[in-house]
């Protein structure tokens, strides 16, 4: 009976081994392996922005300045070289009665922080209407971010009537 027991464990042991998809060593000093596979995932380029700004106010002929807040790109694409830029344009600024022209406004982008792998250059614009490349990331591997808060001027013109103006800055990131 203890021959049989023996026997039946034997022979399970040997089917276990033999079944397909398990490694075996085929000689002494074989080592069997496991190929281990896995995903990464990867996600999607994104930029937010501060949804309103206030830069103060002043006198015809000076100008009205402040950081809007920051503005961050996140690149979550997992890429082995990848690049973006962002873009910034202006509508003219108006009081209802009257309008500055957007191209009386300059975007300063200031330091950029960035996180992960990434080359950031940077370039101060006067504003438009037209998009115009302010921050361009290039080099970047794996996920990585970018935040900086520019400073928005308006040189109010000499001639400009008084009154709360208003335009709005469009940042996109391709």
């Amino acid at each position: 009976m203890r021959a049989r027991i023996l026997f039946a464990a034997a022979a399970a042991a040997v089917l276990a081994l033999a079944q397909p998809g398990l490694a075996l060593a085929e000689e002494e000093g074989d080592d069997p392996s496991t190929t281990v596979t896995f995903v990464v995932t990867s996600g999607a380029l994104t930029l937010s922005v501060p949804v309103s700004a206030v830069l103060g106010s002043g006198a015809p002929g000076t100008s009205i300045s402040a950081p809007i807040g920051p503005c961050t790109v996140v690149d979550d694409r997992a890429l082995l070289s990848a690049s973006w830029t962002v873009t910034a344009s202006e509508t003219d600024f108006s009081n209802g009665a009257s309008t500055i022209p957007a191209t009386d406004a300059t975007y300063a982008v200031g330091s950029v922080t960035t996180t992960g792998v990434i080359t950031v250059t940077t370039t101060n614009i006067t504003l438009s209407n037209s998009a115009q490349t302010v921050v361009t990331g290039t080099g970047g591997v794996g996920d990585n971010t970018a935040t900086w808060d520019p400073t928005v001027t308006v040189n109010v013109p000499p001639s400009a009537v008084g009154g709360l103006y208003t335009g709005t800055l469009t940042q996109s990131v391709a």
